[in-house]
């Protein structure tokens, strides 16, 4: 009689998580130092992760007297509502690390922590960082720049643990469509249309481009446009370099890596080409970078070119930015100050009520 074929299966247990961040900038830390003492905390807005409303707590002279000359910041679990006698308290455990962030926005190592086992806030309430870092440390560090810093939250909320079947016998790797794009690019195989641009050419592809942008698409199939019948388009109002990562994101979805100030430059270039051939996920990768590069020298800068093109976000985080009488008055020290009173005089006027409320 033959054997019974061997049947087998294999499972697994799995801890499920939902996980969030919330970025603090304190703006106007001098301010704020002088205004608390020690032990005394600002709150920031409430925020929400993994289902549940959490608030930072910012304490500028310390959580307490073993902490009297650090910063000290906190995550405070705010319960949403009360169970009512038919419902059952919901526990609420988290993993959380908190660091605080250098000028290009990671995480400065020295200055990280993270839980070591889940904390269940629904008893503790809240955890933190009570010594994140000296303050004559802090002030001595490029950390601090103009009056500013930023911490990070990053919350891991359990949600409890299932089982479910184990890996399975094919794993499907994530796309790599924008590779192949950009490996079409360089390569300039099938290229069909050529652009002339700062004295260099460009090659690329028709179909590619009108799918991107529907600006290109009118251009290019269009019989009356100039270039596009003989394949070769001049284009005067843009830089080499800003075209190049213009057609890089056109054919891969990213923007190009580059240093801390190369970036700010280029973001500003290429949100004014995203604007005008209708490229709005590009416009606001570019409006989102510059969010991170406001400061005193290019406040003004910025938000007159988030009022020119139409950038909402980057208008707000301008404002808030220059929301303090201090800051704004360094910046109307500089030569981009002048150029947005003479060329959005609207824009000032909204500033000025945000700034001086009546």
């Amino acid at each position: 009689m033959p054997a019974s074929p061997c049947c087998g299966s294999a499972s697994a247990i799995v801890a499920d998580a939902l996980s969030g961040y919330h970025v603090l900038k304190i703006v106007g830390y001098s301010r704020s130092k002088d205004e608390k003492k020690n032990g005394e905390c600002i709150g920031s807005r409430p925020f929400r992760v993994g289902g549940h409303t959490w608030q930072a707590l910012y304490y500028p002279k310390g959580f307490d007297y073993k902490s009297t000359d650090h910063i000290s910041m906190y995550l405070q679990f705010l319960n949403d509502r009360k169970p009512n006698r038919k419902q059952q308290a919901v526990t609420v455990k988290a993993q959380v690390t908190l660091s605080l962030l250098d000028r290009d926005g990671n995480p400065v190592p020295s200055h990280s922590l993270t839980t070591t086992n889940a904390v269940n806030f629904s008893t503790d309430r809240y955890w933190g960082y009570p010594q994140l870092i000296k303050i004559d440390d802090l002030e001595k560090s490029e950390h601090l720049k103009d009056d500013c810093f930023t911490v990070r939250f990053d919350v891991s909320v359990m949600k409890g643990v299932r089982t479910e079947e184990s890996v399975p016998f094919v794993v499907v790797p994530p796309s790599d469509m924008h590779r192949h794009f950009g490996d079409l690019l360089s390569s300039k195989e099938g290229a069909d249309v050529k652009f002339q641009v700062g004295g260099k050419t460009f090659p690329a592809h028709r179909s590619v481009l009108a799918a991107r942008s529907p600006i290109f698409k009118a251009g290019l199939y269009s019989p009356m446009k100039e270039g596009a019948a003989t394949g070769i388009i001049q284009i005067d109002d843009m830089e080499a370099e800003v075209f190049d990562a213009l057609l890089t994101f056109m054919y891969t979805d990213e923007f190009p890596e580059m240093g801390i100030g190369e970036e700010s430059a280029m973001a500003q270039h290429l949100l004014v080409a995203a604007d005008k051939y209708n490229m709005e996920r590009l416009k606001l990768v570019c409006e989102d970078k510059l969010c991170k590069h406001i400061d005193t020298g290019s406040a003004a800068a910025m938000l007159a070119l988030a009022e020119q093109h139409n950038c909402r976000g980057l208008k707000e985080a301008c404002f808030e930015y220059l929301g303090s009488s201090r800051t704004l008055n360094a910046v109307m020290e500089t030569s981009g100050f002048g150029h947005l009173a003479k060329s959005s005089t609207n824009v000032l006027k909204e500033l000025i009520s945000k700034v001086f409320p009546r």
